[in-house]
Formats: C-alpha cells, sequence, structure tokens
C-alpha cells in the first residue's frame, strides 16, 4: 500500500477524504504580483507613479482587519470586494498615491480578478481533479472568484465562498458549509492552503489539512509560513507535490 510522505500517517488514515477545498489568494495565486502589476498598468493610464509591491503590500494589509469590522457587527456583512474598495481609498492616502479618480479605484478594485496562478497550480489541480472534487474555499466573493478562476484558467470543478455563508475564515461556519455544500462530512474534507491559520481552523471543525509552502507569497524575504506543519495531514511544496502524495 502506498504511504502519504507525512509522519505517522498512511494512505489508509485519509481513506475517507473525497474533495479538496482550496485557499485562494497565495495558495492557489499570486496576490502580490498581481496587483503590482494591475496597479502599475491602471497607474500608467491615469499618469500615475508609484512603489506598486508596497502598495499590494499595504492593502494586504488591511484584509483581515477589514473582516474584523464585519465579525465585530461595525459594519453589516459586506463582500470582498467591497471591503477592498473601503480600504482602498485609505491605503492611497498612506502610500501617497492619491491620483487616482473614482473609476480608476474601481477598476484597481478588480486587480483581484486578474492574478496569476502559481506555474504548478493548473497542472496540479487538474491531478488532483482526477480523484477528488476540487473546490475554491475562499473569503473572495462568488462574482470575483468565477473572473479570477475564468482569468487564470485554473480547473477548478466547484467555487464555494465565503459570501455563500455569510461569514470569513476562519469562522467555523465557513468550512462547516462548504462540507454541507458538498453534501460530505466534515472529515471527507482536505482545507488546502498556504496559511496554517487557515488549517488549524479548518481542523478544529472537523476538516482534513493540507500545507503547501508557497515562500515567495509575500515577496522575497517576506513573512511567508514556511514548512515544516507537522500538525497538518499532509505537507506539500506545491500542488504537484500534493498529487503525488496523495496518488492524483
Amino acid at each position: 500500500m502506498r504511504e502519504y510522505r507525512v509522519a505517522g500517517l498512511t494512505s489508509s488514515d485519509l481513506g475517507a477524504v473525497r474533495a479538496l477545498t482550496f485557499d485562494v489568494f497565495g495558495t492557489t495565486v499570486d496576490w502580490r504580483a498581481g496587483v503590482a502589476a494591475e496597479a502599475e498598468r491602471i497607474g500608467k493610464l491615469n499618469g500615475v507613479h508609484g512603489d506598486w509591491e508596497r502598495l499590494a503590500d499595504a492593502w494586504r494589509a488591511l484584509y483581515i482587519p477589514s473582516m474584523d469590522r464585519v465579525r465585530s457587527g461595525e459594519l453589516p456583512w459586506t463582500n470582498f470586494d467591497r471591503l477592498h474598495r473601503l480600504s482602498l481609498d485609505e491605503v492611497l492616502h498612506n502610500v501617497g498615491l492619491e491620483g487616482f479618480d473614482p473609476d480608476a479605484r474601481e477598476e484597481l478594485t478588480r486587480a483581484w480578478e486578474r492574478l496569476p496562478p502559481w506555474p504548478d497550480a493548473g497542472p496540479g489541480l487538474a491531478r488532483l481533479a482526477r480523484r477528488f472534487t476540487v473546490s475554491t474555499l475562499s473569503n473572495g466573493n462568488r462574482s470575483q472568484q468565477a473572473a479570477l478562476i475564468h482569468f487564470a484558467d485554473l480547473p477548478f470543478q466547484r467555487l464555494l465562498s465565503a459570501e455563500d455563508f455569510r461569514h470569513y475564515k476562519p469562522d467555523r461556519e465557513v468550512y462547516l458549509g462548504a462540507a454541507s455544500a458538498l453534501g460530505l462530512k466534515p472529515d471527507e474534507v482536505m482545507m488546502v492552503a498556504a496559511h496554517k491559520g487557515d488549517l488549524r481552523a479548518a481542523q478544529a471543525a472537523g476538516l482534513r489539512a493540507a500545507f503547501v509552502e508557497r515562500p515567495l507569497e509575500k515577496g522575497p524575504g517576506g513573512a511567508a509560513d514556511r514548512l515544516p506543519d507537522p500538525e497538518a495531514d499532509v505537507q506539500a511544496t506545491d500542488f504537484l507535490d500534493l498529487a503525488a502524495q496523495l496518488g492524483g
């Protein structure tokens, strides 16, 4: 019997897994490079010049605080696109790039629909889809996710969004809602992410967990989560490695 390359686990331990749900931003696509490239493109059209990677980093830094405003009740349920648009004005002010007019700011918000996949993402997903249902499970709203999957040509079979459950990861409701939407028990679903906090929350809800390392997610020398992740059920260097370990 083939054994997975994870300490203490064999294929029989994970034999119940029928679906893989994937984090998208950072795990499946390179948000930092994509946002910086789109900001530079839109900036040139509007005569604005700046440090586009700094803009991407500053914008991403407001991601969790924005969601926390929804969790705390300060904001009613607000989808991912609108949260990013609300934080964009603050970001542009902070980094000294206020030359974007309102239309350009709306276009810049759609940068999150045009992010490049990591090179292994498409081929890895295709291999995994031979054996498992492969689905997104992202904080991105449904229309944003649909546009991004089309842009990046990613072979997902299902699209699940925090918007479906009106909660943001790492809220328990997202992981349990995903399992229910897939018609499965929590332990029949494996969450795949490059973020250990996402995986710990999924495991607390009863899902299995696969850590995939994305060392360049936050740029060279950035604080991306790194291998090892001994608490995960599976650890992989990329999606192709994950497919090999899971027999895909």
